[in-house]
């Protein structure tokens, strides 16, 4: 069974950082893909970063770009999003997502009907 567990988030100021993870277990694929998304209250879930587990491609969202990095570790099965100058509109529950389809290309990489597992989310909230 698949699992995705996500830790890292919780109250941060204006202008700080954050790291999140997600660990993953559970799976036999040989080539997948991890993807950060958020959603925000009354907002629909948006893709905040992902890559192929390779390594061979990035992917970032709109709002993420120069400010998050999503790498991850293989040792220990973990995705990680750092995350710098964080803002308000940042707040949002951030979530894990895994698809299989690794050799994925950009935009599919970018649609959340990729992703065929899910973490159960970690809650972001950037105030002062």
């Amino acid at each position: 069974q698949v699992q995705l567990v996500e830790s890292g988030g919780g109250l941060v100021l204006p202008g700080g950082s954050l790291r999140l993870s997600c660990t993953v277990s559970g799976h036999t694929f040989n080539n997948f893909a991890m993807g950060w998304f958020r959603q925000a209250p009354g907002k629909e879930r948006e893709l905040v970063a992902a890559m192929a587990w390779s390594g061979a491609r990035f992917v970032y969202g709109d709002s993420a770009r120069g400010r998050f990095s999503i790498t991850r570790d293989r040792k220990k099965n973990t995705a990680n999003l750092q995350m710098n100058r964080l803002e308000a509109e940042d707040t949002a529950v951030y979530y894990c997502a895994l698809t299989s389809r690794g050799n994925s290309i950009s935009s599919t990489l970018r649609q959340i009907d990729t992703y065929e597992y899910w973490g159960q989310g970690t809650q972001v909230t950037v105030s002062s």
